[in-house]
């Protein structure tokens, strides 16, 4: 079981290593299944802290500082505010919502009628909204994607200034969950030993997107937003 959750941590953090973002959609619905509803989300939370740690350090020299702060400002706050009622939203409802609106970003991206940059400071709102909404559902990271998506950036550059804004939410995140005893220390080697995994999955996403041309990039991340979409919309 731990060696097919292994394997499974290192395929969903090459694929968020290489697109930013992906991998806890991916790996939460088996976390789920093996594991449970309850312990699936802290657990996921401290292997994603040490994928995104890896992802944040492989790229660390190209990482936009101030829109990661705007970023942060927004959703370190709200992280709280969601891990302390994560259990009683209607989650279905919320995935569903996020799914579509990824889907019509996608669709707008690729229609021309979304061209046009994000300033950074609304990072704040959109932290804001990823943060809650991360920690309640488990993961928001596509939406957190398509507002980096936004800035134009380098792609090592976007993965690895995304990377920091997960890290913040996920310490949040980690420290709330361990104040309502939703996780404890026995929890924390399990979640090391994947997250192991996630750190080997980031260093193999960070060879592929080295070798991608932008315009491949932007076409991958796309793909993803949309697949991702559909899991969320189609998999309760």
């Amino acid at each position: 079981m731990w060696f097919a959750l292994f394997a499974a941590s290192w395929l969903a953090a090459t694929i968020s290593g290489a697109a930013g973002f992906g991998g806890a959609l991916l790996l939460l619905p088996v976390m789920t299944h093996v594991l449970g509803p309850r312990l699936a989300v802290p657990l996921l939370t401290v292997a994603q802290l040490l994928g995104n740690l890896s992802r944040a350090g492989f790229g660390c020299n190209q990482i936009r500082w101030r829109p990661v702060g705007y970023f942060v400002l927004g959703a370190v706050p709200a992280s709280v505010v969601g891990s302390r009622v994560f259990v009683a939203l209607p989650k279905e409802h919320i995935t569903t919502g996020i799914g579509m609106l990824l889907i019509l970003f996608v669709l707008a991206r690729r229609l021309g009628k979304l061209t046009l940059s994000v300033p950074e400071e609304s990072l704040v709102f959109g932290g804001a909204l990823v943060g809650f909404l991360s920690a309640v559902v488990g993961s928001a990271g596509p939406l957190g994607a398509a507002l980096f998506l936004g800035l134009q950036l380098p792609s090592v550059a976007y993965v690895a200034s995304e990377a920091v804004t997960a890290v913040a939410m996920h310490v949040t995140k980690l420290i709330v969950y361990g104040r309502y005893a939703l996780i404890s220390v026995n929890d924390i080697g399990p979640g090391l030993f994947l997250g192991a995994a996630m750190v080997l999955g980031s260093w193999t996403g960070k060879r592929i997107i080295e070798r991608l041309p932008r315009a491949r990039f932007v076409s991958l991340v796309e793909a993803l937003m949309v697949l991702s979409a559909l899991q969320l919309i189609l998999v309760k």
